[in-house]
């Protein structure tokens, strides 16, 4: 079984259902002492080469990914009742494919992205506010470009669990464990 073809036939379903931000996604990445952390990011899209996101590359995220470049993720679709859990090694996407995802974002979130060391202390409110309309100001009539510390990564799964509810705690568990020339089926206990 092809995880990415089971992948975009769920996420159809949760749009079709109105899943309010089906690509919305916990992203759980560790220090390199072995401390996690989690949040939410927005699934971009995803291959045979694995999952794709988008962040700023000097947040807590992207310097935890880049001492230890493994993560885990999921991706919960309550009015259907499922969800996606995948992990494995993380890498950067090249970087035409972040210039490609770039270009589609609104120019308020480019500017944002500009405006904002992410993760990092501020001030306060007021000065976020004035590194924004700084950035704005700076790029007036002009599209904003790619910023150097900007792009994407790619979650390369070792494994990808699909789960469904079902009545009396008897949900359904499916594992596919990446191996060499395939995948590996199993069903889990819930």
């Amino acid at each position: 079984m092809d995880p990415f073809g089971r992948l975009d036939e769920w996420y159809r379903e949760a749009e079709a259902a109105g899943q309010p931000q089906p690509e919305a996604m916990a992203l759980a990445t560790a220090s390199p002492d072995g401390m996690p952390s989690v949040r939410m990011v927005l699934l971009k899209g995803w291959d045979a080469r694995g999952l794709t996101f988008f962040t700023n590359r000097e947040s807590r995220k992207g310097a935890e990914l880049a001492a230890n470049p493994r993560a885990a993720l999921t991706l919960h679709w309550s009015t259907l009742g499922r969800q996606v859990r995948a992990a494995g090694p993380v890498s950067w996407a090249a970087r035409r494919e972040s210039l490609a995802y770039w270009v589609t974002r609104p120019r308020e979130s480019q500017a944002a992205a500009w405006a904002s060391e992410q993760s990092w202390p501020i001030a306060s409110r007021e000065e976020l506010e004035r590194r924004y309309r700084a950035i704005l100001d700076r790029f007036a009539g002009r599209p904003l470009p790619l910023p150097p510390f900007w792009g994407g990564y790619r979650l390369r799964p070792d494994w990808v669990e699909f789960w469904e509810h079902r009545p009396n705690r008897l949900h359904h568990r499916l594992l596919l464990t990446r191996r060499r020339g395939g995948w590996r089926e199993e069903i889990l206990q819930p």
